[in-house]
Formats: structure tokens, C-alpha cells, sequence
């Protein structure tokens, strides 16, 4: 037929098409090739959505400096906290995404969709998974001055003076704040919720006397715990933790389920060429599960995961129904 044109395109343009097609693919893939072989090429910024001194900025610092050496270049751990987390982890998932500014966030990544109306990311579409790498028990605790020595105890005082006590937090809807909710909701008890802008500051809180009780990831209470500055009443894992025998569990306690944890993991900005995701995820495993490293981590409070991108996937996909549904069972209203 003459004068008219097929809407479907001829052999010839298809193979054609199908040419350039194939030639954009292996081009890409040697670029990608290239940006893996070249990478890094400029110093790497390492985003921590959270004040220094808490479990995050721990985690992010140790493996900086290994990964540092594993690439042969540097790393700058950058701290920006505020909003829950939120704010730093928008600046990453809008970070120019070629390898040189990434993220190693809490647990917050996954609650924060839950609790606030609008957040700066999509947790299922923004980022690059690299690597789950490790957990920690949250632990409840009080200055060793106050006279509470047991959860028992503190529940008496709570009860007796319901005004008195404020109990402190990394931050509003951090799975310490979620802890903390969820032991008023089981106790039956009030205590006033303090939120800071990290663990490292609700802990100096605890420690000054400004707040009464703390509810933190274990690695930055760690250290105090074991100066008898802070008295640990209970751990929210599933088990002792391995240095701290006379600390029960919650569920030993009595209370069915009592479980939560403090993730961190390690995220690239979506799109980072997957030669660089793949080689910061290899090196990074590589570094948790050096025997020294692991053990280090491990005295730190962090049960070391080592987890590549599925893991982290998998964790994001659990968790973000999961404190959705805590969140709305506890009553908090999304901000």
C-alpha cells in the first residue's frame, strides 16, 4: 500500500533498533566497569541522620575507617540529625548518585513512614541497598543514683509518683521511643517522653539527672552500664546479651513478645552504578566478618549481621508494615 504508513515498525528498524539497544548495554556495562575500577575519586561522605556518640555514628565509624583502607581512599563520616532522622536521610536520597555520598541509617529508616505524615524519601524506591549490618537489643536505663534497681521497681515508682519521671529517647518514633511506649502500654504506667537528637544526648540527659530513665540501643550505654554510672534493668532482645548475665530479658520478665531492636544499615542513593554497590557491599561484609572487627563490634553491643543487599531488601520490605502497625496500636498519631 502506498500513502500510508504501518504502525508497526519494519524488520529492518527493529533490528536496527534492537543494534543500539545491545551496543547502550555494553557500553553502559563498561562504563559501569569503569566507574567500579575508578571509584573512589574524590573523598566518600558517609551520612549519619543522627548526633554523634549513638549506635549509628559507632557503627558508621568503625566500618568507615576499614572501608577507608579496603578502597584506598577516605571517608568522611558526616553527622546530620534532626527530624528523627529525616533529615539526613533526605539529603542522601537526593545525593548526586555515583558512589561518593551514601548513608548508614537505624531503624528510623523503616518507622519513620509510619510516623510522620511526609517524609523526604521513599524507603522502596530512593535508595540502593549495600548491606544489613548489624543489630543491637534496645535497653532500659537509670542512673545508678536513683534507687531503681529493678523493672519492678521502676514500675513502683512510676505508679507511686506518675508525674515524676521522664523517660528519654534518641528521638521521636526511634525504636528506644517505640520501646518506651510499648513498656507504658504493658506496665500500665506514665512516664513523660523526652525526645533528642540522638542516643549519645539521652544518654548525657540520663547521666546529668535531667531525665530519669533512658530507653537506648545498647552500644552507646555500653560503656557506662559497665562503669556503673547507669543501671541496666532489662534488655528488649530475644536473649541475654553475652557480657551482661545478671540483665534480663523483658520476656524473662514476664512480658510475652517484648522484642525490639536498632538496626543500621548501609544504603547508596538509587541509581549508584551497581559496580560500586556491588564492591562497597563485598568490602563491607568482608570488614564485619574480620574476626578483631566482629569481636570489637560485639563488646560495642552489635550482634554483627553481615547481610548483603537481599538482606537489607528483605529487612526494609518486614519492617516498614511492621511499625506501621505498632505505631497505630500505640496511639501516635502520624506528624
Amino acid at each position: 500500500m502506498t500513502g500510508r504508513q504501518s504502525a508497526y515498525p519494519s524488520r529492518r528498524a527493529v533490528l536496527s533498533a534492537g543494534g543500539a539497544l545491545a551496543a547502550a548495554v555494553a557500553t553502559a556495562g563498561l562504563a559501569s566497569q569503569a566507574d567500579a575500577a575508578d571509584y573512589p575519586e574524590r573523598p566518600v561522605k558517609i551520612i549519619v541522620p543522627f548526633a554523634p556518640g549513638g549506635p549509628t555514628d559507632i557503627m558508621a565509624r568503625i566500618l568507615g575507617t576499614h572501608l577507608g583502607e579496603a578502597l584506598k581512599g577516605t571517608i568522611v563520616i558526616e553527622n546530620r540529625p534532626g527530624g528523627g532522622g529525616n533529615i539526613g536521610i533526605g539529603i542522601a536520597a537526593h545525593a548526586e548518585p555515583d558512589g561518593h555520598t551514601l548513608l548508614i541509617t537505624s531503624s528510623a529508616y523503616v518507622v519513620n513512614p509510619g510516623l510522620y505524615a511526609k517524609i523526604p524519601y521513599d524507603p522502596f524506591k530512593d535508595f540502593a541497598a549495600i548491606a544489613e549490618l548489624g543489630t543491637s537489643p534496645n535497653v532500659i536505663l537509670v542512673n545508678a543514683k536513683l534507687g531503681i534497681n529493678s523493672v519492678a521497681d521502676l514500675i513502683a515508682r512510676a505508679k507511686a509518683h506518675p508525674d515524676e519521671l521522664n523517660y528519654a529517647s534518641p528521638g521521636l518514633g526511634t525504636t528506644p521511643h517505640l520501646s518506651g511506649e510499648l513498656f507504658k502500654i504493658v506496665a500500665n504506667v506514665e512516664m513523660t517522653h523526652v525526645p533528642f537528637s540522638g542516643a549519645g544526648p539521652a544518654i548525657q540527659a540520663l547521666l546529668s539527672g535531667t531525665t530519669q530513665v533512658t530507653f537506648a540501643a545498647l552500644p552507646p550505654a555500653h560503656p557506662h552500664i559497665e562503669s556503673g554510672a547507669l543501671k541496666a534493668l532489662a534488655v528488649t532482645g530475644p536473649h541475654r546479651w553475652f557480657d551482661l548475665p545478671d540483665v534480663p530479658t523483658m520476656i524473662e520478665l514476664g512480658y510475652a513478645d517484648f522484642i525490639t531492636d536498632t538496626f543500621q544499615g548501609f544504603l547508596a542513593p538509587a541509581i549508584t552504578p551497581m559496580s560500586i554497590v556491588e564492591r562497597l557491599s563485598t568490602k563491607s561484609i568482608e570488614i564485619l566478618k574480620t574476626p578483631g572487627i566482629a569481636e570489637q563490634l560485639r563488646n560495642d553491643g552489635f550482634e554483627v549481621l553481615a547481610n548483603g543487599p537481599d538482606g537489607m531488601r528483605k529487612r526494609i520490605a518486614d519492617e516498614v508494615p511492621k511499625w506501621r502497625d505498632v505505631i497505630m496500636k500505640a496511639g501516635i498519631k502520624p506528624v
